[in-house]
C-alpha cells in the first residue's frame, strides 16, 4: 500500500495562491506560516484557507480586522502561537464569521479589548495557555467572553492561584487548568462550577500543586460526592504538600483525615505533642544512665558513704563533748579561777 504524505506545494503551483512567506501543505486550505518574523498577519491568503498558523512572528498587536484585508469566509482555526503578541484590539476578527478555534497560547498579552473577540460569533474554543503571565488580565478578558458561546476554554501553564470564576462564561463544557499553581478549591469556588450554566462543565486539574490539608476538605468531599466525572484527570491528582502526603493520591485520602497545618506547614497539635513526648524520652534516658551509673558505682558510693557518715559522728561526737564541758558549773568555775 502507499501512504499520502502532505506535500509542500510552491506559491505558484497552489491553487487560488499561497503567501510568499508561508506555504501550503497538500491543498491551500491549511496554510502554515512558521518562524518567518511576520511584523501583520499576511494579506495574500487563499480564499479556501480553513486552518490557518502562524508561528514564531512579531506581530505584537492585533488591530482592528486584523485578517480582513480579503474575505475567509472558510477559515475554522486560527493559531498565532509564539507570536510577541501583546495587544489585541476591538473587533480584531473581524471578517473571520466561521472561526471556530482560537489559539494564543505563549504570547505576552497585555491588553485585550473588550471586542477583542466580537468578530467571530461562532467562537467555540479559546486556547490561551501560558498567555496570562505577563499580567493580570482576568477583567478585561471577562469583558472580552462575555458574549461568547465557548465550549472549550484553555488556561494552563499560567500560574493561576485561584479559579478564574469570572471567565466562565454559561455553556462552557471544558476547563483546562493543568500545570498552573492551584493548591486547592474553596467552597464558594466550588459553588460557582455548581451554577445551572456549568454544571456540564469538566475541568483538567493535573499538575497543580495540591496542598492536602483541611482547606482541601470542601474539593475532596465535592470529589466523592459524584463530581469524579466532572474531573477526567481525578484519579491521577497528587498532593505536593504536606510533606508527609507529598505523592499521596488524592482521591485515596479521607476528608477527616486531611490536618490543618501551621504556617510554616507543620501540624500545630501533633507537632506540640511530639514535642512532648521527646522531652519526655530524654528525660527518661537521662535518668535511665543516671541509675545505670549509680549501679556500677554502688561500691564506692557505700563507702563513700560510710566515710561521709563516720566523719559526721565524729564531728558530732565534738560538738557533744564541747557542750558537756560548756554546760558543767565546775568545770567552768575551775577553768574562770586564776
Amino acid at each position: 500500500g502507499f501512504a499520502l504524505l502532505p506535500l509542500a506545494v510552491p506559491p505558484a503551483a497552489a491553487p487560488g495562491g499561497c503567501p510568499s512567506a508561508c506555504y501550503c501543505v497538500a491543498t491551500p486550505e491549511l496554510v502554515q506560516c512558521r518562524y518567518e518574523r511576520l511584523e501583520e498577519p499576511p494579506k495574500e491568503l487563499p480564499l479556501t484557507v480553513h486552518n490557518l498558523s502562524i508561528a514564531g512572528s512579531n506581530l505584537s498587536v492585533l488591530p482592528r480586522a486584523a485578517f480582513a484585508a480579503r474575505p475567509l469566509p472558510d477559515l475554522r482555526l486560527l493559531r498565532l502561537r509564539h507570536d510577541n503578541i501583546h495587544t489585541i484590539e476591538d473587533m480584531a476578527l473581524q471578517g473571520l464569521p466561521a472561526l471556530r478555534t482560537l489559539d494564543l497560547s505563549h504570547n505576552p498579552l497585555l491588553s485585550v479589548a473588550a471586542g477583542a473577540f466580537a468578530g467571530a460569533p461562532l467562537l467555540r474554543t479559546l486556547q490561551l495557555n501560558q498567555a496570562l503571565l505577563a499580567a493580570p488580565l482576568e477583567d478585561q478578558l471577562a469583558l472580552a467572553l462575555r458574549n461568547l458561546s465557548l465550549r472549550r476554554l484553555e488556561l494552563a501553564g499560567n500560574a493561576l492561584r485561584a479559579l478564574p470564576a469570572s471567565l466562565l462564561p454559561p455553556g462552557l463544557e471544558e476547563l483546562d487548568l493543568h500545570n498552573n499553581s492551584l493548591q486547592r478549591l474553596v467552597a464558594t469556588e466550588l459553588r460557582s462550577l455548581d451554577a445551572p450554566g456549568l454544571r456540564g462543565l469538566r475541568l483538567t486539574l493535573g499538575a497543580n500543586p495540591l496542598s492536602c490539608d483541611c482547606a482541601l476538605r470542601p474539593f475532596l468531599a465535592w470529589l466523592r460526592s459524584g463530581a469524579v466525572a466532572r474531573v477526567p484527570d481525578a484519579r491521577s491528582l497528587r498532593c505536593a504538600a504536606p510533606p508527609a502526603l507529598r505523592g499521596a493520591v488524592l482521591l485515596r485520602l479521607r476528608p477527616e483525615g486531611l490536618v490543618c497545618v501551621d504556617a510554616e506547614g507543620g501540624e500545630p497539635g501533633r507537632l506540640e505533642t511530639a514535642s512532648y513526648v521527646f522531652f519526655g524520652i530524654v528525660l527518661a534516658l537521662i535518668g535511665i544512665v543516671f541509675l545505670m551509673v549509680l549501679y556500677l558505682n554502688r561500691r564506692g558510693i557505700k563507702r563513700w558513704l560510710h566515710n561521709l557518715r563516720e566523719a559526721c559522728r565524729d564531728q558530732m561526737e565534738g560538738y557533744h563533748y564541747r557542750y558537756e564541758q560548756d554546760a558543767d558549773p565546775h568545770c567552768a568555775s575551775a577553768v574562770g579561777t586564776p
